[in-house]
């Protein structure tokens, strides 16, 4: 066996890369990845070059984080675009809008998340809510989430089952209930507060840009 080739593989098994044994020894990389691209532990010390490179290096991890903000603003601007052009179709709708205004007024709008949640204590608000999800946004209905906030005193299941009745939608859909302890032990209504919530950040962006938009449009009539 050639000579720089002993301590090319001497080098190669400490650990060292292609191009350091080449400013070691003078041996072109070709001819380094021919004596060493079927030796299985070579592969694994590639691996391992490849696994530190990536989360060493500054550079490569400015560039990937740069990357993923850019694919993020597209793809966020895309939806935007596209609810913009639905919104045309949609706003005549009554339901359309009716939806807008709840989530305008109850709902999450903090983007950081993917949550399109609201929560009253009305039970025709949640029921107005959750078709609007269904009918306009196409959100299936076993994507849909219900979970309860009830006082002491009120009975888990059977809330579930007046909600369910009154929302048209089965228990299996509601998770895990809240316990609290109203601020006045009489001054409070008798069916707690619900929370309806699926989890889709497309749907997130797209509601929000409809609530500017209906905004845009009150603006130009009030």
């Amino acid at each position: 066996m050639r000579k720089d080739k002993e301590k090319a593989i001497e080098l190669r098994r400490l650990g060292w890369s292609y191009k350091q044994i080449r400013t070691e020894l003078g041996i072109p990389i070709a001819t380094l990845s021919d004596w060493f691209r079927r030796e299985s532990w070579s592969y694994e010390i590639k691996n391992k070059l490849t696994s530190e490179t990536s989360l060493t290096n500054p550079e490569k991890i400015k560039l990937m984080v740069a990357a993923t903000k850019e694919r993020y603003r597209k793809t966020h601007q895309l939806w935007r675009e596209e609810a913009t052009a639905e919104f045309m179709t949609l706003k005549s709708n009554h339901l359309f809008t009716a939806g807008l205004m709840l989530y305008w007024g109850e709902g999450d709008k903090q983007l950081k998340n993917s949550n399109v949640s609201l929560s009253n204590s009305d039970p025709e608000m949640i029921r107005i809510f959750n078709s609007f999800l269904i009918a306009i946004c196409g959100v299936p209905k076993e994507k849909i989430r219900l979970s309860l906030i009830l006082y002491p005193d009120l009975v888990d299941s059977v809330q579930k089952n007046l909600w369910s009745k009154l929302t048209d939608m089965p228990t299996s859909n509601f998770t895990k209930s809240s316990v609290i302890r109203g601020r006045h032990p009489t001054k409070r209504n008798s069916y707690g507060v619900c929370v309806i919530r699926t989890s889709n950040i497309r749907l997130k962006e797209k509601v929000l840009t409809w609530i500017k938009l209906c905004q845009k449009d009150f603006r130009t009539i009030i």
